[in-house]
């Protein structure tokens, strides 16, 4: 319902911004990112293994794909699929070090922070925005 709302005013901003013919431009002249680019990191982040394996990297830091995959609970060819994905699309990365750590690893994953942006302004904003209006209706 509240989608819906904003798409509404969202509309009408462009109806009185612009005219009828005129298509307002989504992105700044010089973006980095293309549309196209955008919209791919939205559409990786809204499969829920993904999610998680962006929140926890974003939430704890760095972690190898074991250390992922046994704090998810999933099996190492399905994490891996997913983290392919992340690091496609610019949200994750994959380090690999020259020295084993401590701990003997050699790779690990962090999120970019376009993964930490798009996390944070976009579906965790949405459920703040969902736990509010329930305090406030509660």
């Amino acid at each position: 319902m509240r989608v819906a709302g904003l798409r509404t005013r969202m509309a009408e901003t462009n109806r009185s911004a612009h005219g009828p013919e005129e298509e307002p431009e989504l992105l700044p002249e010089h973006s980095l990112l293309s549309l196209e680019e955008y919209l791919d990191m939205q559409r990786a982040i809204g499969n829920e293994t993904r999610f998680r394996v962006l929140d926890l990297l974003v939430e704890e830091g760095a972690h190898s794909a074991a250390e992922l995959g046994r704090a998810l609970d999933v099996e190492s060819n399905t994490l891996h699929y997913h983290l392919d994905r992340l690091v496609d699309v610019g949200l994750v990365e994959n380090r690999k070090r020259k020295q084993p750590s401590s701990d003997g690893l050699y790779s690990y994953y962090r999120a970019t922070s376009l993964g930490a942006g798009i996390l944070e302004h976009g579906v965790r904003e949405l459920i703040r925005e969902e736990w509010d209006l329930l305090d406030a209706y509660a």
